[in-house]
C-alpha cells in the first residue's frame, strides 16, 4: 500500500461501484445507497459506544467485573491502536469518487471496519463463552462476522475508503479481537474463582 502497489486494485473497485456515466452516483437503486448509509452508522463511534456502554453496564450489574474490564480494555485498546495506525500511515481518503457520507479522519486502516471487528467480534466471543450449544455459538459468531463485513463493505461503496483500507481494518480488528479472546480464555479460571468467591 505504501509503495502504491495496491493503487490499481483500489481504483478499479471504487470505479466498479459507481455509475460510469456519473461517478457521483453509486451503482444500484436509490434504496441501496440509503441502506449503506444506515449500515455504515453501525460501525461509527456513537453506535459502538452505545452498544459497548450497554454491555458494560450489564456486566457490572451482573457482577462480572472481570469480563467488564476485559471488554473495556479490548475496545479502548482497539481504538487507540486504530488512531496510532492512522497517524502512522497518514493515507488520505480516496479522491477518485465523491464521498457519500461526511468523513474527517485519515483513510488507513478503516476505523469503521477495524472498530466493528473489535467490538462485534469481542462481544460475540463474550456471549458465545456462556453458550453451550455449538450451533448457537456458530450463529453468534456468524452474526458478528456478518455485521463486520457489511460495515466494511459499506465504507467502500460510499467512496470513503479504499478496499485495502477495509481489508486492513478487518484483519487488524479480527486479530485484536482474537488476542483479547485468548486473554479471556487464559484468565477464565481466575474469573470463575473470583465470581464464586
Amino acid at each position: 500500500m505504501i509503495e502504491g502497489d495496491t493503487r490499481v486494485f483500489d481504483e478499479r473497485v471504487l470505479l466498479a461501484l459507481r455509475d460510469p456515466a456519473d461517478l457521483k452516483r453509486p451503482i444500484g437503486p436509490a434504496w441501496l445507497e440509503s441502506a449503506m448509509v444506515d449500515l455504515t452508522a453501525l460501525g461509527g463511534v456513537p453506535a459502538l459506544t452505545l452498544i459497548t456502554g450497554l454491555v458494560l453496564l450489564y456486566l457490572i450489574v451482573s457482577r462480572r467485573f472481570g469480563n467488564a474490564v476485559l471488554v473495556a480494555c479490548s475496545i479502548l485498546g482497539g481504538a487507540v491502536l486504530t488512531k496510532l495506525l492512522k497517524m502512522g500511515f497518514a493515507r488520505p481518503r480516496p479522491d477518485l469518487v465523491d464521498h457519500l457520507v461526511n468523513v474527517q479522519s485519515l483513510s488507513f486502516p478503516s476505523g469503521h471496519a477495524m472498530a466493528s471487528a473489535v467490538v462485534y467480534l469481542t462481544l460475540g466471543a463474550l456471549v458465545a463463552r456462556v453458550e453451550r450449544r455449538r450451533a448457537v455459538r456458530g450463529y453468534i459468531f456468524a452474526v458478528a462476522g456478518f455485521l463486520t463485513l457489511l460495515i466494511g463493505a459499506s465504507r467502500v461503496y460510499l467512496g470513503v475508503h479504499y478496499p485495502t483500507d477495509v481489508l486492513a481494518g478487518w484483519t487488524i480488528g479480527a486479530a485484536w479481537a482474537l488476542a483479547c479472546w485468548l486473554v479471556a480464555r487464559w484468565l477464565r479460571p481466575r474469573d470463575n474463582e473470583t465470581e464464586e468467591g
